[in-house]
C-alpha cells in the first residue's frame, strides 16, 4: 500500500495540529462545496420560485436525516476500521471492509429508499406539514428517496477515501458534482435550453444527477490512477456481506446511528411544532438550518480528522499518539468554530437575506440564530471526543457520557490475539491486523 498517503496521520516530523490542518483544508473545502450545492438549491428555490418552494424542501430535511442515520453509522464504523487496517498496512483487510460496507449500503439504501417513496406523504402529513406545501414536499421527497442507493454509495465512497488519509480526491470529485448542481438546478427548475420544466422537483433531480456524475467520476479516476480503492476486479469480488465483519462494523456503527437518530427525532419533533406556525416559519427554520450547516463545518471536519488520525495510530500500534491528537483537535475546534460563530453573529441578517426576502421571515430566522449559535462551540468539543471514541470502537460511551468510571482510556493493542482483542469491558473493539472476517 502507498505509505505516502497514510504518512500525514503518522508523521512525527511536524506537530500533529499542522498535519491535521493539511488534512482539514480539502476536507473542510469538501464539506463547504457539498453544502454550497444545497445552498444554491435553496437560493434558487427561494428566489426563482418563492418562499413556498423553500418551505416545501425544508419540510423533508429532518425525515431524510432520520432515514440516513443508518448510513452515517455504517460509514463511521467502516471508516474507523479502514483507517486502522491502513495504518497496519493490511491492504486485503481494507478491501474486505470496503466490500462488506458497500454490500450493506446497497441493501440499506434500497430498503430506506423504498420506505421513503411509499410513506413520504404519510410522514409529512403526520408532521403537520402545512397544506399549501404538502403536495410539493411529497413529490420532492419521493424523488430524493428513489435515488437513495446512488446517494448512499457516493457518500460512503468519499468516507472510504478519507479513511486511507486521502481528503484531496473526494474534494476534486465534489468540485465536479457541485458545479453540476449549480448548473443543472435552474435548468431543470425553469426548463431552459430544452430541459424539462420541473419546478420544485427540478432541484431534487439536479441533486440526484450531480451525485451520480460525482460517483462515476470518482470511480473512473480511482481506476485510472490504480488507487488502492479502485473498483477493479479484486474489489468487485470483495463486495459481499461477511457476517463477522458486518458485526464488527455494526458494533461501532449502530450506537452512532442511534445517537444520530435521537438527534433527528428531536429535529422532527421541533419541526412538527414549527409547522404549526405556517409556511413562513418553516422557511425561516429552513434558512437557519442551511446557515447552521456551515457553522458546523469545523466541528464535523475536525472530528473526522481526529477519528482518522487516531484510527491509523491505533492500527499502527502507536496508541501513545491518541492523547496528542485529542488535544490538537479540541484546540483547533474551539479556534475555528469560535471564529466562524463570530462572523455569523455579526453578518447574520445579510446572510439570511441570501435565502429569503420576506422581512418578517428574516426577523424570525435572525432571532433563531441569536439564540442557538454560541452552542456550536460546545458541539465542536463533543464531536471531537465522539470521533476519538469511534476510532477506538468505544461507541457506547457516546450515549453514556455520564458514566461513573474514571481514569484514562485504555486502547487494546492491534497485535493482541484475535480472541482477546474482540472486545473489552468498556465496549472497545479493535480488530487486530492479522484478523480476517
Amino acid at each position: 500500500m502507498n505509505a505516502a498517503r497514510a504518512s500525514i496521520a503518522l508523521d512525527d516530523t511536524r506537530p500533529i495540529w499542522r498535519n491535521m490542518l493539511v488534512f482539514l483544508v480539502p476536507l473542510m473545502a469538501s464539506n463547504l462545496l457539498q453544502a454550497a450545492g444545497q445552498t444554491a438549491n435553496s437560493i434558487y428555490l427561494g428566489r426563482l420560485i418563492g418562499v413556498h418552494a423553500l418551505a416545501s424542501v425544508s419540510a423533508i430535511f429532518p425525515i431524510v436525516f432520520f432515514l440516513v442515520s443508518s448510513l452515517i453509522g455504517l460509514a463511521s464504523g467502516s471508516t474507523a476500521l479502514i483507517a486502522q487496517a491502513y495504518g497496519a498496512r493490511d491492504g486485503e483487510r481494507v478491501k474486505q471492509i470496503v466490500g462488506t460496507t458497500l454490500a450493506l449500503v446497497l441493501i440499506v439504501g434500497i430498503v430506506v429508499g423504498t420506505l421513503g417513496v411509499v410513506f413520504a406523504h404519510a410522514m409529512l402529513a403526520a408532521l403537520r406539514t402545512p397544506a399549501d406545501i404538502l403536495a410539493d414536499a411529497t413529490s420532492y421527497a419521493r424523488i430524493t428517496f428513489a435515488a437513495i442507493p446512488v446517494l448512499f454509495a457516493y457518500l460512503v465512497y468519499t468516507t472510504f477515501m478519507r479513511g486511507v488519509g486521502d481528503s484531496v480526491t473526494p474534494f476534486v470529485a465534489l468540485i465536479g458534482s457541485t458545479a453540476a448542481t449549480m448548473i443543472l438546478t435552474p435548468l431543470f427548475m425553469l426548463g431552459a435550453f430544452g430541459f424539462p420544466r420541473l419546478g420544485i422537483d427540478g432541484a431534487a433531480v439536479a441533486n440526484v444527477a450531480s451525485s451520480a456524475l460525482g460517483l462515476a467520476g470518482l470511480l473512473v479516476y480511482l481506476g485510472l490512477s490504480k488507487h488502492a480503492l479502485a473498483m477493479d476486479g479484486s474489489m468487485l469480488r470483495h463486495i459481499r456481506v461477511r457476517l463477522g465483519l458486518a458485526r464488527t462494523i455494526a458494533r461501532i456503527g449502530v450506537p452512532t446511528s442511534l445517537n444520530l437518530t435521537m438527534v433527528s427525532l428531536s429535529e422532527i419533533a421541533l419541526l412538527s411544532l414549527v409547522d404549526g406556525y405556517g409556511s413562513l416559519a418553516v422557511a425561516a427554520y429552513g434558512a437557519v438550518n442551511q446557515i447552521v450547516s456551515y457553522v458546523q463545518f469545523p466541528a464535523i471536519s475536525i472530528a473526522i480528522a481526529a477519528s482518522i488520525f487516531s484510527s491509523q495510530a491505533i492500527g499502527a500500534g502507536r496508541v501513545e499518539r491518541v492523547p496528542r491528537v485529542v488535544r490538537a483537535a479540541v484546540v483547533l475546534a474551539y479556534v475555528l468554530e469560535g471564529a466562524l460563530i463570530a462572523v455569523v453573529y455579526f453578518f447574520g441578517t445579510d446572510i439570511i437575506s441570501l435565502f429569503i426576502r420576506s422581512a418578517p421571515t428574516v426577523a424570525v430566522a435572525r432571532s433563531l440564530l441569536s439564540i442557538t449559535l454560541w452552542s456550536y462551540a460546545l458541539f465542536a468539543n463533543a464531536r471531537v471526543l465522539s470521533g476519538i471514541m469511534i476510532a477506538s470502537g468505544t461507541v457506547i460511551g457516546q450515549r453514556r457520557s455520564r458514566s461513573h468510571r474514571s481514569g484514562s482510556s485504555r486502547f487494546p493493542s492491534p497485535t493482541r490475539s484475535r480472541h482477546a482483542s474482540a472486545s473489552t469491558a468498556s465496549g472497545t473493539a479493535i480488530p487486530p491486523r492479522s484478523r480476517r472476517a
